[in-house]
């Protein structure tokens, strides 16, 4: 190469390092007062170091020559995390309020494109002001076309955004699109309308942060599948995430090695004294869950949001398993309308992309009440079983102490088309607990009783009755329960049934799709 071609070169790629560092300059001097990262030093957290290859880097909008700068406001590209390819873009705020325009959105949809293409997780870094205005409706074009990318990626690969500032508008519909979505206190905002639409249209006074603050959307809306403290904490999350993760849905779940013990440790035995003998005590699931998974090791997920509902992943004989689990802790773990579509959803994915999943029910039934009659229960707590009548991966429950009502047909029983179901000897599955059942099957012999002889007789009753209509081993009697186990034998029993099911096969008759409830 002549002298002075490699000199003219090397001149040009001088003068693009000086632009980044003069951009990165100017975007380190607004985002960090603000206690954010810059788009390329979160770009940089996230990825393994030096794999990072930005695409589109000088792609600019059309318009006149002037501030029309390279990459449009969003860096984008391909790189690995902790080895495995991921591809991912970031809208950057410092470049017109990180706002998405038909370029910036071109190479958005490029890098959708992209990840289907080679089948591996897109992630999206959302912190801006959605359609920019400018643009018109070639902006709104951008975000459709964006949005029709992670419909038709849905399913075909693990798609996750992290809303680390704004999101306005028709901007909140891409994320929601994807799997997961991740926000940070603080600095995260996911709003349709802010406060002075809402004013103007409604007159009634809320705050953006009530409207659609981190908090909110993490523990109110359930838009929000973690609420994490800073973007550093959010990043390492989602790390954490893919980890657990297949690349595809036709790749297999990550694989670790199996150091299961067969025989049963101290931490096993340790499961016989944490769930309380009282139907209404309240107790942590995750004490029993965390006893079950490889190390203890589980990625909660939506954790802020119907926590009555437990969902996480996990890992059981080295590999990765979806967690549903009802939590006494809150609520009593009862199934209403918010806790059956998050374990619906959550069910709907671990089936898409191949992920095991494994079932603990201690649940009284569904909540009463007006306002969950009214607010759907009947086509909402719907969409969980059509979740797990659907699913097709390999299903284990284990029935941990009650199981009453719609809530045993529900959470992953038998009927719905679970493969192995096991149930603790103290386990009650029934159409009520023996309690109601008194008052109901035994009304007119109660009516003559009052005070101490009415409250002793109902106790005796009662006690028959959890022998005679609830124990597990009636269920078992009919098949309904594979095995009646030790507490103690539950990790070692779960991961034998996990093995076993690792070759599940099953025939599912040729159809387009079925139709989820209203």
């Amino acid at each position: 190469m002549p002298d002075a071609t490699h000199a003219r070169i090397e001149d040009l790629v001088l003068r693009a390092d000086e632009a980044v560092r003069q951009a990165e300059k100017r975007a380190a001097d607004r985002q960090h007062p603000r206690g954010k990262l810059t788009v390329r030093e979160r770009v940089e957290r996230f990825v393994d170091p030096g794999s990072f290859v930005q695409i589109d880097a000088f792609t600019r909008h059309r318009g006149g020559e002037d501030d029309r700068p390279y990459g449009d406001g969003i860096v984008a590209g391909h790189a690995t995390v902790d080895g495995r390819p991921v591809c991912l873009y970031a809208q950057d705020f410092a470049v017109f309020g990180g706002s998405l325009g038909e370029a910036s959105a071109a190479t958005a949809q490029k890098v959708l494109d992209l990840a289907v293409k080679i089948g591996c997780p897109v992630v999206g870094i959302n912190d801006g002001g959605g359609a920019r205005i400018q643009e018109g409706v070639a902006a709104l074009a951008g975000y459709a076309g964006l949005a029709r990318r992670h419909a038709a990626a849905s399913g075909v690969v693990p798609q996750i955004s992290l809303i680390l500032g704004p999101c306005a508008g028709g901007a909140v519909y891409t994320p929601a699109l994807t799997d997961f979505t991740v926000v940070v206190r603080k600095t995260s905002y996911m709003v349709v309308t802010g406060p002075d639409v809402v004013r103007a249209a409604t007159g009634v006074e809320a705050t953006l942060d009530e409207l659609g603050g981190a908090d909110t959307n993490a523990t109110v809306s359930g838009n929000a599948h973690h609420l994490a403290d800073d973007e550093d904490d959010a990043l390492d999350w989602v790390r954490t995430l893919l980890g657990f993760l297949p690349a595809n849905n036709r790749d297999p779940v990550p694989e670790y090695a199996d150091d299961t013990s067969p025989g049963l440790t101290a931490t096993d035995y340790e499961l016989r004294g944490i769930v309380p003998d009282s139907e209404n005590a309240a107790y942590d699931v995750t004490e029993v869950v965390s006893r079950v998974v490889d190390d203890g090791d589980l990625l909660a997920v939506h954790d802020g949001f119907a926590r009555n509902m437990f969902c996480a992943f996990g890992r059981v004989a080295g590999r990765t398993v979806g967690v549903v689990a009802n939590q006494p802790a809150h609520n009593a773990g009862v199934l209403d309308i918010d806790a059956s579509e998050k374990a619906a959803r959550f069910v709907r994915f671990c089936d898409a992309f191949g992920i095991p999943i494994l079932t603990f029910a201690d649940v009284p039934g569904y909540l009463p009440g007006v306002e969950q009659e009214r607010g759907g229960i009947i086509r909402r707590g719907a969409k969980l079983v059509y979740a797990y009548s659907e699913a097709t991966v390999p299903l284990v429950t284990v029935v941990v102490r009650k199981a009453y009502g719609g809530g045993y047909a529900v959470m992953g029983s038998k009927h719905l088309g679970a493969d192995v179901n096991l149930a603790w000897p103290t386990a009650r599955i029934a159409v009520v607990g023996a309690e109601g059942a008194v008052q109901v099957l035994h009304r007119r012999e109660l009516a003559g009783l009052s005070g101490a002889a009415r409250a002793e007789r109902e106790r005796e009753i009662a006690d028959r009755l959890r022998h005679s209509h609830s124990s597990p081993y009636l269920a078992a009697e009919l098949g309904y329960v594979d095995a009646v186990i030790d507490p103690a034998d539950t990790r070692v029993a779960v991961a034998r049934a996990l093995r076993l099911l690792r070759g599940k096969t099953v025939g599912v008759p040729f159809r387009k799709h079925g139709n989820i409830p209203l």
